[in-house]
């Protein structure tokens, strides 16, 4: 497979380092020479210095017998005009960054798909979701609907309280057979757990069950129920935009921006939220406008080390939830010892819709874990594949992957060894980030 990514940036760097990691055949494309030089020197990808809108520069990078094009400049009508030269030039499939909401309605999509933009991705709307999805379960650190909400994957941050510490999980899982735990998250390593393996205070574990278990699987992890009520968000850029439209209506929203320009445009973009102009990190202002009387917390500015500062704040004062965008990746980790609640980072979002596209087998859905070092992918058993002849426990699966759960006509099913996955079954797999192609050969 040959990938060529256009935009040296965040997303496209990230992307071509991740790609190059995994062997695949990488071109990076972009004007800055020096960042380009800086990225050769370290990783196994070829780099071209040209523009993505130059029908020579395609050329050059080998754009007619590429499988995935993917145009992540920082800008949406240079992207949008790469992938359909891309498209016309041979590239098998392309994909935009975009940051206009309208592109994505399905009128103006289809109408992209026929000029040869065949995938769209607005990596602030996904972020947006994300937030809203956090809000919406606060005591979960992650959520994901699988199978159209069939089974759900969500990861916990385990306290002294829960009654599931220190026990070994075959003992855990012995009578109860309502939830899989297809990893741990402690410290900054990704445990893809055996049943030897015990959960310990402050790890963050996750698990595959069903949705009508989600309240028993709250009281084991020893967690509180409650209500976001009352949110306040710092920031005032599209993600807050988005995050607000996709809001309950029955949420009070406080915004708090810096900018009095921006403040200005935030009226005009949203109405079921009151605009404060302030710095969100201000502790004087943070009381005055009601922090202690808040849910959550919410820090979606462009820099990351203010949005952790601003959630730290909001615990001391009492807030349940908090939420950081953190685009720094080195800081995740960090995050985590300092209990913020859930971190947004769009380019792992993004890399994980993009990843749809790169794998071989039949993947419906594909997500990056933020926090987990990890990926989970849904696929689907084919006929007279490696993954039907024989029980879970005796498929000799990688180590670093686990089978969290299935659903086979439309039923949802947690998944153990004894399992016999069968023709047509949609498999929900866990596994570390570098693992998650080891496992097509057993769907083919």
């Amino acid at each position: 497979m040959k990938v060529l990514i256009a935009g040296a940036g965040e997303v496209g760097t990230y992307l071509a380092k991740l790609l190059s990691r995994e062997m695949i055949d990488t071109v990076l494309l972009d004007k800055n020479a020096e960042v380009l030089n800086n990225l050769d020197d370290n990783f196994d990808l070829m780099t071209i210095v040209g523009s993505p809108t130059s029908i020579n520069s395609l050329k050059e990078a080998g754009v007619g017998d590429t499988d995935l094009f993917v145009a992540v400049t920082p800008e949406e009508s240079q992207n949008i005009m790469s992938c359909m030269l891309s498209s016309e030039l041979g590239a098998k499939k392309t994909l935009a960054r975009i940051d206009n909401y309208e592109y994505l309605l399905p009128e103006t999509s289809a109408f992209f798909e026929k000029s040869g933009v065949h995938s769209l991705i607005y990596p602030e709307m996904l972020a947006a979701d994300e937030v809203v999805y956090a809000l919406k379960r606060p005591w979960m650190r992650q959520w994901h609907e699988l199978y159209g909400g069939r089974l759900i994957l969500t990861g916990i941050k385990v306290r002294e309280n829960a009654s599931i510490l220190n026990i070994p999980l075959y003992e855990l899982t012995k009578d109860d057979s309502f939830y899989h735990i297809v990893g741990i998250k402690r410290y900054s390593s990704t445990i893809i757990p055996g049943g030897s393996d015990v959960i310990k205070k402050n790890d963050i574990v996750f698990f595959t069950t069903t949705p009508d278990y989600l309240p028993k699987l709250r009281r084991i992890c020893g967690k509180e129920e409650f209500e976001v009520k009352n949110v306040m968000i710092m920031g005032g850029g599209r993600i807050v935009v988005r995050t607000c439209l996709g809001m309950p209506s029955q949420v009070n929203v406080k915004i708090i921006e810096q900018n009095i320009d921006r403040c200005h445009w935030l009226t005009q973009q949203v109405n079921n939220a009151m605009i404060i102009h302030g710095d969100g990190r201000d502790t004087e202002l943070l009381k005055e406008e009601g922090i202690r009387d808040m849910d959550a917390f919410v820090a979606l500015t462009a820099n990351s080390e203010a949005n952790i500062l601003a959630c730290m704040a909001a615990k001391r004062f009492g807030v349940k939830k908090t939420v950081a965008e953190v685009e720094n990746i080195d800081y995740i980790t960090l995050v985590e010892k300092l209990d913020i609640g859930t971190v947004i980072n769009k380019k792992l979002i993004a890399a994980g819709h993009i990843y749809k596209l790169l794998l071989d087998a039949d993947v419906s859905n594909i997500k990056t874990m933020t926090v987990a070092n990890a990926d989970v992918a849904e696929l689907i058993a084919k006929e007279d594949s490696k993954i039907t002849k024989r029980a879970v426990k005796n498929l000799g699966l990688p180590k670093d992957l686990t089978i969290g759960g299935l659903v086979r006509d439309g039923k949802a099913c947690i998944v153990t060894g004894d399992t016999h996955i069968q023709a047509g079954d949609h498999v929900i797999i866990f596994c570390h980030d570098t693992a998650i192609r080891k496992i097509e050969k057993y769907f083919h």
